[in-house]
């Protein structure tokens, strides 16, 4: 051990002691407090060290990935880009990857090359691979989805083998029936559990008008990821940050335990009121403050 991580250890001993309980749980809540990075997406692309040294500066303890591409996070390679998150405090839990759809010939997409995207994954130090989104040429019908848990089923088998877990990310579309079918239903009942994780986007449910913890309470165990992300009072109903908006997350973290909750994300797809930094940092003193 050297001489840094040697007193590093013995102020947390001598915190530990000297501290009340209250405080390290609270010390311990804000430990687990992530990021999607698709919230800072144009400050990664401008600059990713200097935003993710902004978000570890915030607070925050953990980021999940929205730019990987054909082996390379933000530019770095995995190894790398793992390096540089531990050199800041910061690990990454899981990240998004994408179907490839829209980009026939990408490698690292569920359609092309799979494999290299999980051992990307597992070299980046992720537990979780997830799905990001379904572009609108993939969910035209309920055979669409039918066709969809096929792969999905395999994609989780081949994450299995690395020893990693596949999830998927949801929108509203997925909660709108089709052909008499809600697609999220379907995905819940023909992906098997062991191969698929669901990652729960809370104010996208809440947007369809669904109750994330009915879906907590009907699949227990099967949303170890989430997307904590607010909604505005107003018609529009649109993006705001956590805690100026609607949903209430005090209820739904009362059910972390049903879910199965394990990593959690502030999001904010778009920022009306304020740079994404600072928006981040709003939702982020938010869940800090919360009880959960």
């Amino acid at each position: 051990m050297n001489r840094r991580n040697f007193l590093r250890n013995l102020t947390t001993i001598s915190l530990s002691a000297a501290l009340p309980f209250g405080f390290l749980k609270t010390f311990d809540k804000m430990s687990k407090i992530g990021i999607q990075l698709y919230t800072v997406r144009d400050d990664m692309a401008r600059d990713a060290k200097g935003t993710l040294r902004r978000i570890a500066e915030t607070g925050f303890a953990k980021v999940e990935s929205a730019g990987y591409h054909e082996g390379r996070f933000y530019g770095m390679k995995p190894k790398a880009f793992r390096k540089y998150l531990k050199s800041l405090g910061l690990s990454m839990p899981s990240g998004h990857c994408s179907t490839g759809a829209t980009a026939p010939d990408q490698r690292g997409t569920l359609h092309n090359d799979w494999e290299m995207a999980v051992a990307d994954a597992v070299e980046a130090g992720q537990e979780y691979i997830v799905l990001a989104y379904l572009a609108e040429e993939e969910r035209k019908n309920i055979d669409d989805y039918k066709r969809l848990a096929e792969v999905l089923n395999k994609a989780g088998e081949t994450c299995r083998q690395y020893g990693i877990t596949f999830g998927y990310h949801n929108h509203d579309f997925e909660f709108l029936e089709l052909d008499g079918q809600m697609p999220y239903e379907l995905l819940l009942q023909e992906v098997e559990e062991k191969n698929m994780a669901m990652e729960l986007d809370l104010y996208w449910a809440t947007k369809a008008g669904k109750d994330p913890v009915a879906y907590f309470r009907k699949a227990p165990g099967r949303f170890p990821l989430w997307h904590v992300k607010d909604m505005e009072d107003s018609p529009e109903g649109f993006f705001t940050e956590v805690g100026n908006g609607v949903i209430d997350f005090p209820a739904i973290f009362r059910e972390k335990e049903t879910a199965g909750l394990k990593h959690f994300y502030v999001e904010q797809d778009t920022c009306r009121n304020h740079p994404p930094l600072e928006s981040a940092a709003i939702s982020y003193k938010y869940l800090a403050g919360m009880e959960f």
